[in-house]
């Protein structure tokens, strides 16, 4: 973070006293300015709901330009390492800060492939949740647990603990995760193989069965590769500053990050691709393609209260770069499973040429985001639309963790305490409850 030539000036029409505020500038992006003495110097806050032209933090991981559709890990663009790169060497960067050489990313994927087995207490655990529980219950309480059973690396202070924690929670969350599906379908449990890649693993635990010998579809194997790469970490969203706030107590790696995955589960954040494919199967109900005509008409009509769900992005107001390249990940599998045909896929293509050409979205750059394309490949690889947000959660874990450690280690980082206007009664005497 670097001061900048200029100040801020802030005056006021009441006639107090003008105050000059330091502006900072990171190495791309917007300068800030610096409010941190506002309160001491005129005794007021700023007032700002989401946060929305506030920054809580100074971050060297990721970086976003939602103007030119720019996503970039550690500076890397997310297209050259979706393309080049695999998951474990994405987290190895967003944890160390560098893409791993040769011998790094041995070391590295032998330790995440070391610590995939979970306790087998978890199996209790997990008998008393409802064979009906949605997956992201379970998550949120399966994560959280980890701290009852790794006491070792609990310290959120202690770079050792910080380290350790990190690889458990990333090797061991795909098998959270394929242990909430097989639990709620009722089959048994699989292992994690060592011999299997994270996103093969992941494919195995969640689809074999001790009946029969499974092999993992490359092509599958690799657009879910794809999915966690680009889930890996998307700078201050919602669930990454719950992380980030909660880790701010001092509280267990842990439990910061079951709090992330509580963060996650809303619908506006990483259940996004579900209430995509919920949306695709009402219009499916409804008739299908020929009844998209309808369906826009209502989505235009702001009074009717239908939305256009996996379009549109809060940050992005150009093509979600993530979006180009899970599309192209979308057409390998359909194509893979022979499922270019399917009635819900092809209301997907349909929807999305409308979305592409009509001036009405277009105009308010209403593209297509990660999460349309991202629940059509899960759907298609066999994933319910339950798991989608679990198996986000599962990207995301690693992004979580290199946010974390990166604000434990930042000298400045101090317990969140946001501000309010407060808008309430003012003061009030009791009276006694006769008198009431």
């Amino acid at each position: 973070m670097k001061l900048a030539d200029n100040k801020a000036t802030l005056s006021f029409s009441n006639g107090s006293p003008s105050i000059d505020l330091p502006v900072y500038q990171g190495n791309v992006g917007p300068d800030v300015v610096d409010i941190r003495k506002l309160y001491a110097q005129t005794g007021m806050f700023t007032y700002d709901p989401g946060f929305l032209s506030t920054a809580s933090c100074q971050s060297a991981i990721t970086y976003i330009d939602g103007d030119k559709g720019e996503l970039l890990y550690r500076g890397y663009p997310i297209e050259q390492l979706a393309t080049n790169c695999d998951y474990m060497e994405t987290c190895h960067l967003l944890l160390q800060g560098e893409l791993p050489n040769a011998a790094e990313k041995k070391e590295f994927v032998s330790r995440v492939t070391n610590h995939t087995m979970v306790n087998e207490q978890m199996q209790f655990f997990l008998r008393g949740f409802r064979r009906d529980a949605h997956p992201m219950a379970i998550m949120t309480g399966l994560v959280g647990a980890l701290s009852a059973f790794y006491h070792d690396s609990t310290d959120i202070n202690n770079p050792e603990h910080r380290d350790i924690s990190a690889i458990r929670l990333i090797a061991k969350m795909p098998t959270l995760v394929a242990m909430a599906y097989k639990y709620t379908v009722g089959q048994p449990y699989m292992y994690p193989k060592n011999d299997l890649s994270y996103a093969g693993n992941f494919l195995h635990m969640m689809f074999a069965t001790p009946c029969e010998e499974y092999k993992v579809n490359p092509v599958l194997e690799r657009a879910l590769d794809r999915i966690f790469i680009l889930h890996a970490d998307h700078e201050q969203n919602a669930s990454t500053s719950t992380v980030r706030l909660c880790g701010s107590s001092g509280t267990n790696p842990f439990a910061a990050i079951a709090a992330g995955v509580a963060c996650l589960w809303g619908p506006a954040h990483g259940g996004a691709n579900e209430a995509a494919l919920n949306m695709l199967g009402d219009i499916q109900k409804q008739g299908g393609v020929e009844k998209i005509g309808e369906f826009i008409k209502q989505v235009k009509d702001k009074s009717s209260g239908v939305k256009l769900m996996g379009f549109g992005h809060r940050v992005y107001k150009n093509y979600d770069p993530r979006a180009k390249l899970m599309q192209e990940t979308c057409k390998e599998v359909l194509k893979e499973m022979g499922l270019e045909n399917d009635p819900l896929f092809k209301l997907a293509m349909a929807l999305e040429k409308i979305a592409l050409e009509d001036d009405y979205f277009v105009s308010r750059k209403l593209y297509p985001n990660v999460d349309f394309y991202s629940g059509i490949v899960q759907r298609a690889i066999g994933i319910p639309v339950p798991l989608f947000t679990a198996v986000f959660a599962l990207a995301r874990t690693v992004g979580w963790i290199a946010q974390l450690n990166e604000m434990i280690g930042d000298p400045e980082y101090k317990i969140g305490r946001p501000r309010q206007l407060f808008t309430g009664s003012t003061t009030r005497e009791v009276k006694p409850l006769a008198q009431r």
